[in-house]
């Protein structure tokens, strides 16, 4: 049977192409990933694209309900919303509601991304945070702010410039985006955004850095297993998932 320790669901936008190869990358045995992707009118343009991204991210909540309920039929032990984005536009605080909402429609426990990254950095300890992020201007801002609200005080700041399609970036430019959102201060540094390959590099960039380094995808199995009760250490993907 597969997922005889646990099994985690996650729904996703309908054009990411990352969360999966990286949570089964960094998943241990007996944890089984079950995905449902999410629904978008053709109005909203095309997946991975900064034109049009805060309407996708607004229908995503609209279409919640259709994916959450099939994805239930598996009996997670936890869903999880692999989209970053939907907590900075709702603000710090206020998307506590859509936790409550896709747990409601799953039967199960809901995790979202940013509720993970935030119970991440308060594992490790972190008052300084440097910010990398992929989004667009608009939403860039909206995730430096609701970290700030979160506690955080942001001491580094980088955009990724002339990202065309999110979906197309590769682990390369992770790696430099962090190394440019970096600063002396900071505890530890932080890759936004689910679309975003970020795992690959993560223990390059701690090595290099001197610091942790958390990714919106990381945290979200780290926090989706302890919710689900299983704690192991799993190494090759950064300090969080190592000395679990």
């Amino acid at each position: 049977m597969f997922g005889w320790r646990a099994r985690i669901g996650v729904l996703l936008p309908p054009g990411n192409p990352t969360v999966e190869p990286e949570l089964w990358g960094m998943a241990p045995a007996g944890v089984s990933l079950h995905f449902g992707r999410l629904e978008t009118p053709p109005s909203v343009g095309k997946a991975g694209l900064a034109e049009g991204m805060e309407e996708r991210t607004r229908a995503y909540r609209d279409g919640l309900a259709g994916p959450t309920a099939a994805l239930s039929q598996v009996q997670p032990a936890v869903v999880v919303l692999a989209h970053t984005a939907s907590s900075y536009a709702l603000g710090f605080g206020k998307d506590q509601a859509l936790a409550d909402q896709i747990a409601g429609l799953a039967g199960a426990p809901a995790l979202l991304a940013a509720h993970a990254v935030r119970a991440a950095l308060q594992h490790l300890n972190v008052k300084r945070l440097a910010l990398g992020t992929p989004y667009p201007e608009a939403i860039s801002r909206q995730g430096k702010a609701y970290w700030e609200a979160a506690g955080f005080d942001i001491v580094g700041y980088h955009r990724l410039e002339d990202v065309k399609d999110i979906y197309a970036e590769n682990e390369e430019r992770a790696y430099l985006l962090a190394r440019r959102a970096d600063a002396s201060g900071a505890d530890a540094v932080l890759l936004s955004g689910t679309g975003l390959p970020t795992v690959a590099v993560l223990e390059m960039l701690e090595r290099d850095l001197g610091k942790p380094v958390i990714s919106s995808n990381q945290a979200c199995l780290w926090q989706a297993l302890r919710l689900a009760g299983v704690r192991e250490a799993i190494p090759g993907f950064g300090r969080l998932l190592r000395e679990t």
